[in-house]
């Protein structure tokens, strides 16, 4: 299972790609020097992933704009996934790959896999453009993701990236003070 502070081995799987309307395979590989959010769900035609997966679709030129591809997967094919864009108001909006993973191949790689189900956790995973896991979250399957969140917490990451030695407060945004590692902090924050 791949943790925070490695790096993700290549894989290969199908792909729904929505602004192509085109089905090929997506290559983990391609995305390198690219920031990357994999957002993992359960299925497609369920209640809270459409929900998380439009509020990705409505910030998903924010994340362009911070050089970053967001890549949904579930254990559903690349078809249904097709499918389920053309038959949901909802989810027609999204523009990013739809990553297929019916054998779970994926899903185990990033521990989100529930074998007792045949599919994944609400997984949400951050990789930076060297290809390390710089950010994990799973979760129960009831509770639904905030995009915004997820985004603050990629620029956050940018941040410290293109800052060394300096850390993110709580609740940091782009435009608020920063934190410079230093003994001279200690005890007084």
């Amino acid at each position: 299972m791949v943790k925070v502070g490695e790096v993700v081995p290549d894989f290969e799987a199908d792909a729904y790609f929505p602004e192509k309307d085109d089905i090929g395979k997506l290559k983990f590989s391609d995305y390198k020097g690219k920031w990357v959010v994999l957002a993992f769900y359960p299925a497609d035609f369920t209640f809270v992933c459409p929900t998380e997966l439009e509020e990705l679709a409505d910030y998903y030129e924010e994340f362009k704009k911070e050089g970053a591809e967001v890549i949904s997967v579930s254990t559903d094919t690349a078809y249904v996934h097709k499918a389920w864009h053309d038959a949901s108001p909802g989810i027609k909006k999204i523009k990013y790959p739809m990553l297929a993973d019916p054998a779970g191949k994926v899903s185990r790689l990033f521990g989100t896999y529930i074998e007792d189900e045949g599919v994944s956790w609400r997984a949400t995973f951050i990789i930076d453009p060297d290809g390390k896991v710089v950010h994990m979250e799973m979760h129960d399957l009831s509770i639904g993701r905030s995009a915004k969140e997820i985004l603050r917490r990629l620029r956050a990451s940018k941040y410290v990236r293109e800052h060394p030695g300096m850390v993110c407060p709580a609740s940091w945004e782009p435009g608020k003070e920063a934190l410079e590692v230093s003994l001279e902090l200690v005890g007084k924050i």
